[in-house]
């Protein structure tokens, strides 16, 4: 009844009408993001991480959780009428959605995708407020050896476990950890790894890093590919469900919320699991399975759940723990350290209002979503028409003068070039980005409870397996760092890639 109270207490706040407006940008600037092709949720909150540095810290962030659910519904666009996934979660939409558009059944997919989300949303944001607090009573109750495994296992998680290779995940997590060392050490006021640079005193700047690796890599790379022709499947014939769609869509919109939100919220990093594993499911219970790779609708319905369940899922981890589990939630972490503000268990204690609004505020953002998506799908569409020069062009020149913006330095001027051609040169050599943003922005964290435990037990290194939890958390790390590895040296590592992505 608590969580209740607090709910509804939030909902007033996020009927502020400056709290409103934050929403629809949020949600507006999601859907099209979600549309356009190679721009994901992940470079547009970090593009906008330092536009929004002197702005009200309660509607930046609810405009960044606006972007990432609008993200996740924009995909689905793209993927149906397109066969061209916005964004990483909605691959799986486009096996079945692309084939219902080339039946003409396009309409009848977007609508069951657009009504999916919505349901999903509505539940995993529910379950999000009820859920919060018992995580946050748990997390009282962790000393640092604790919360070191914890990190340690979302290191291991979101780097090695998913993508084409183990080792260039952790090399990319390694990164991400060496950045984290430059600056004062906090334990001893001594410079590391400065190189006598005035600058990096402070330590990298987690928007300078974000922006460049996410937004100019990602520029760059997509500059440097050659463009595919993809064919417009225009929506024909009958626009919305019918009561057999309705009949066949209901169930795989709940199966999908109840497998994507528990996804999202482990840290093992994205939504791409969720879809995959719901779409294998309605495949199996579909009382039709010969329809599926021919158009089935719960191969739409499903997934496109799973994936705006997981959106929900991931701010579990992400506001009880501080703790990060897909691209576009460790951005948002930033965007938090960008107000002063540290997620975790204090900041239901220190900042509680905030964090109501901010779940609050997401209901609101899950009917404005269903507003936008459905009648405005034309629109939406026209976006696909913007020529790549532009719009690229458009994305390095803001990121530049964005991030010039709030730090004039030409050092920092110097590292956004410099981590933006990194972040192209990974994307050309397979090498994900996501980790070397988690590494820098967990590092030091994990470095401090590390620290703070061998402080406790007077070096002794055995203090790091002692208690149950820690012991339990460290030896699950190491099981998602072996059979990964043991999967892809027997063959099995497609669907190890297949779940991989970064944009989300």
């Amino acid at each position: 009844m608590e969580s209740f109270s607090l709910l509804m207490h939030g909902l007033s706040s996020a009927l502020d009408p400056m709290i409103l407006f934050y929403a629809l940008i949020g949600v507006t600037l999601g859907t099209a993001v979600g549309v356009l092709p190679g721009i994901g949720p992940a470079l547009t909150v970090a593009l906008l991480l330092p536009v929004t540095y002197g702005l009200d810290p309660a509607g930046s962030l609810i405009m960044f959780a606006g972007i990432y659910y609008g993200g996740m519904y924009g995909g689905s666009t793209t993927s149906i009428l397109l066969n061209t996934p916005g964004e990483s979660a909605s691959i799986v939409t486009a096996i079945e959605g692309n084939k219902m558009a080339r039946q003409g059944r396009g309409g009848p997919a977007l609508a069951t995708a657009a009504i999916g989300s919505f349901v999903a949303g509505l539940i995993a944001t529910l379950l999000l407020a009820f859920l919060a607090p018992q995580v946050v009573k748990l997390a009282l109750t962790l000393g640092p050896r604790e919360y070191f495994a914890l990190m340690v296992l979302a290191f291991v998680t979101v780097s090695a476990t998913f993508g084409d290779s183990a080792l260039r995940g952790l090399t990319s997590l390694f990164v991400g950890l060496a950045l984290a060392c430059v600056g004062i050490d906090g334990l001893t006021g001594a410079a590391r790894l400065t190189y006598g640079v005035p600058q990096l005193m402070d330590g990298i700047e987690i928007t300078t890093l974000a922006v460049a690796l996410f937004a100019v890599g990602e520029a760059l790379a997509i500059a440097g590919a050659a463009e595919a022709e993809t064919g417009m499947h225009r929506i024909k014939g009958q626009v919305w469900m019918s009561a057999s769609d309705w009949a066949r869509s209901w169930k795989p919109w709940l199966r999908g919320t109840l497998i994507g939100f528990p996804i999202g919220a482990m840290p093992a990093g994205g939504a791409e699991i969720g879809t995959l594993l719901s779409y294998v499911t309605e495949k199996k219970l579909a009382r039709n399975p010969e329809e599926f790779g021919h158009g089935a609708i719960e191969g739409v319905a499903g997934p496109e759940a799973a994936n705006n369940a997981s959106a929900a899922g991931t701010l579990v981890p992400l506001l009880t723990l501080g703790l990060p589990t897909s691209a576009t939630a460790a951005i948002m972490l930033a965007g938090f350290q960008q107000f002063g503000l540290q997620p975790g268990p204090l900041l239901f204690v220190m900042n509680a209002e905030l964090v109501w609004t901010l779940i609050a505020s997401l209901l609101i953002a899950n009917l404005m979503l269903v507003v936008l998506n459905l009648p405005l799908i034309g629109l939406w569409i026209k976006l696909l028409s913007i020529p790549r020069p532009w719009l690229y062009g458009g994305i390095l020149l803001f990121a530049t003068l964005g991030t010039i913006g709030v730090n004039p330095s030409p050092v920092e001027l110097g590292m956004l070039i410099l981590f933006g051609v990194t972040g192209y040169g990974m994307r050309l050599y397979g090498y994900p980005v996501a980790p070397v943003v988690i590494g820098l922005i967990l590092g030091p964290l994990a470095e401090q409870q590390l620290r703070r435990a061998l402080a406790i037990a007077q070096g002794d290194w055995w203090t790091m397996v002692s208690t149950p939890v820690s012991a339990v958390l460290l030896g699950v790390s190491v099981v998602f760092l072996v059979v990964p590895v043991l999967m892809r040296l027997r063959g099995r590592g497609e669907v190890l890639s297949q779940a991989a992505g970064d944009a989300d």
